[in-house]
């Protein structure tokens, strides 16, 4: 295999990537006159050198400790728990949420097999059985294993006696209702609030 190929070859392994992009990618970044290869190389090396998760929340970080868990400003008694580090990074863009977090790095799914065990659970047990946590916030997908992950957690950390909430889902921001599927407005009506 030639280097261009083995190039193509990798960027198609990438999630979303495919052949023609692929080869897109591998001849621009020979093109390039900017060093952008070089600096893509080096980026991807060090964050799979120098990268770990944090020991508390399971988020990415070269420290012990991530730059959330770190941050003074942030109430530890507030765990948010998100499936990814892309739904950290999503609610973060939103600034609200000064908490701290909990990265499961995944979502209950039987058929696929990941079961509980695969999930990082036990690391969030271990946190909330330090006494520090008031509540926690379950910030999983709604979909089947995201509400499946979601039922799961509040049966296993119903023992601990502290306050579990879960994000609310319906109808997004600009959409019409008539134009809303029947589950979506089902869970719009249960997650009402006091206006």
């Amino acid at each position: 295999m030639n280097p261009l190929e083995r190039l193509v070859k990798a960027f198609t392994r990438l999630p979303g990537i495919g052949e023609k992009t692929a080869t897109r990618l591998a001849l621009f970044t020979l093109r390039d006159e900017k060093d952008t290869g070089r600096e893509l190389a080096e980026a991807l090396i060090f964050i799979k050198e120098k990268m770990h998760f944090c020991q508390q929340c399971q988020n990415l970080t070269e420290a012990e400790l991530c730059i959330i868990c770190r941050d003074p400003n942030r109430t530890p008694s507030l765990i948010c728990v998100v499936e990814d580090i892309s739904d950290l990074v999503a609610l973060e863009k939103m600034g609200d949420y000064r908490g701290h977090y909990h990265v499961l790095h995944g979502a209950l799914s039987p058929l696929d097999g990941v079961g509980p065990e695969e999930l990082k659970i036990k690391s969030l047990m271990r946190r909330i059985e330090q006494g520090t946590t008031a509540e926690v916030i379950l910030a999983t997908n709604s979909n089947p294993s995201g509400e499946m992950t979601a039922l799961y957690l509040k049966k296993v950390l119903a023992p601990f006696k502290i306050s579990i909430s879960r994000i609310a889902s319906g109808i997004p921001i600009g959409a019409n209702v008539e134009h809303t599927d029947a589950q979506t407005l089902s869970r719009a009506i249960e997650s009402r609030r006091e206006f």
